[in-house]
């Protein structure tokens, strides 16, 4: 704008006058040949405050971006989820996968237990979700498989039930993923852990003793 008012004969006096600045600083920008570009100042990003917070997450429960994304708002983060998401993929590269050791049980000793959902039914002219329990041996893999509409806690045990009758028994343990039917508030320890205490009179009655799968650890129940 001084340059253009300058081209149009404009004395440095009646320039300074009409916009208010110094005439050091209008004979400063006619002298310049470009614009002067605009400087950020070396602003830190958003989430540079975070990186040890999300390296940490990673490295340790190889969290998904989404999840550590709703972690860091919790924290405070203003930033968006594409700059979590860019991050999270810059600290993967560098990340080791660790090999997983395959454990194995003998006979009897134990057996895992998951839920699956398998889309909605119509019953009675109304959709119901769907789901599949499964039980699987650890040592034979002999599965039982069961489809319910039902997953309280009161059918989750009559299901047991229908398996322990399939199979002709029970295993010594059973592990089962962190679903609130078996546990309500899951910590690290799993001793710590708030267990249902239906289903936990339930598993003592017959002497089962319930295991439990390692947080964002998945592959713990990697038969089922």
């Amino acid at each position: 704008m001084i340059k253009s008012m300058k081209e149009q004969g404009m004395s440095i006096s009646e320039i300074a006058r009409r916009t208010g600045a110094s005439r050091k600083t209008v004979r400063k920008y006619i002298a310049m040949e470009k614009p002067a570009k605009y400087s950020r100042g070396g602003r830190q990003s958003v989430i540079a405050p975070y990186t040890d917070y999300v390296r940490s997450r990673i490295d340790k429960y190889n969290l998904s971006a989404v999840r550590i994304y709703e972690e860091i708002r919790e924290k405070g983060y203003p930033g968006s989820y594409t700059t979590v998401k860019r991050l999270c993929r810059e600290l993967r590269k560098d990340r080791r996968i660790q090999a997983v050791y395959r454990y194995e049980t003998e006979p009897g000793k134990q057996s895992q237990v998951d839920f699956g959902e398998f889309g909605h039914i119509e019953i009675d002219g109304k959709q119901r979700k769907l789901y599949a329990f499964s039980m699987i041996l650890g040592y034979s893999r002999m599965r039982y498989v069961k489809f319910t509409t039902d997953i309280s806690t009161e059918n989750v045990i009559k299901i047991h039930l229908n398996a322990f009758s399939f199979y002709g028994g029970f295993t010594d343990t059973i592990l089962y993923d962190n679903m609130k039917q078996i546990v309500i508030d899951r910590k690290i320890k799993a001793s710590e852990s708030t267990f249902n205490q239906k289903f936990l009179d339930f598993a003592e009655y017959y002497g089962i003793v319930i295991r439990l799968c390692y947080p964002y650890r998945p592959e713990t129940k990697g038969k089922i």
